[in-house]
C-alpha cells in the first residue's frame, strides 16, 4: 500500500513537471458499516460452547465441548470463527454480508477436505445460513445444514441450531444443537 502511494505520488510530479494532467486518484476504500453488515455481530466474542440442554455432568461440572473465538475483521467487512472443540476436527468460518446479493455467505473449512458454502440472512435478532455439505450423512449422503443462530439477551448466549435435509428440503431433521456462552475470563469482544 505505502509503496502504491508512493509511486503514485511520484507519477503525479512527474505529470506537473511536464504538464501532463495528473493520474487519477485511487479512490477511497469503502466501509462495511450500516445494519446489514452489523447483522451478525451478536456471534463476535470468546466463548465456551456446549450441547444445549446438556451444560452440566453429573458432578455439576461444566461440560464445554468447544472454544470458539469470533471477531469481527477487515475494516467490518467479514466475521471470522475459530472452533477449538474437546475432541479432534478443528475448523473456522469466514462470514460477510455480499451487496450484490443481499445475503450473508459463509465458507466452512475444517478439518476433512473440502469446504461448506452457505448463505442467507437475517438480523440482529437472528441468522440463518443454509449450506449443501458433501457426505455430512456419510460417504456418498450430501444433505442441506440449516443453521440458525439466536442470540439470547438475558444471559448473552448464542444458540446455533443445525438441522439437516436429505430430500432437498422438504424435511428437516435435528443435526446439532450448541449453545454459545461468554468465557468467564474473557467477556465480550467489540464488535468494531
Amino acid at each position: 500500500m505505502l509503496v502504491s502511494f508512493l509511486a503514485l505520488i511520484l507519477a503525479q510530479d512527474a505529470a506537473t513537471q511536464t504538464g501532463a494532467p495528473p493520474p487519477p486518484a485511487v479512490p477511497p476504500t469503502a466501509s462495511c458499516k450500516g445494519e446489514n453488515y452489523d447483522a451478525f455481530n451478536f456471534w463476535v466474542g470468546d466463548w465456551d460452547v456446549y450441547v444445549t440442554g446438556a451444560e452440566t455432568q453429573e458432578d455439576g461440572s461444566p461440560r464445554v465441548v468447544a472454544q470458539s473465538t469470533i471477531e469481527k475483521l477487515y475494516n467490518g467487512c467479514a466475521i471470522r470463527e475459530n472452533w477449538m472443540p474437546a475432541r479432534p476436527s478443528p475448523g473456522g468460518s469466514l462470514s460477510g454480508y455480499n451487496p450484490k446479493t443481499g445475503m450473508w455467505e459463509q465458507t466452512w473449512i475444517g478439518s476433512s477436505p473440502g469446504q461448506v458454502y452457505f448463505k442467507g440472512g437475517g438480523g440482529r435478532t437472528g441468522m440463518v445460513l443454509t449450506g449443501l455439505w458433501p457426505n455430512v450423512g456419510g460417504p456418498g449422503r450430501d444433505g442441506l445444514i440449516r443453521m440458525t443462530y439466536t442470540p439470547n439477551e438475558l444471559d448473552g448466549s448464542v444458540r446455533q441450531l443445525g438441522q439437516v435435509s436429505y430430500d432437498e428440503g422438504v424435511t428437516w431433521a435435528p443435526s446439532f444443537d450448541f449453545t454459545y456462552r461468554p468465557k468467564a475470563d474473557a467477556g465480550q469482544k467489540d464488535t468494531e
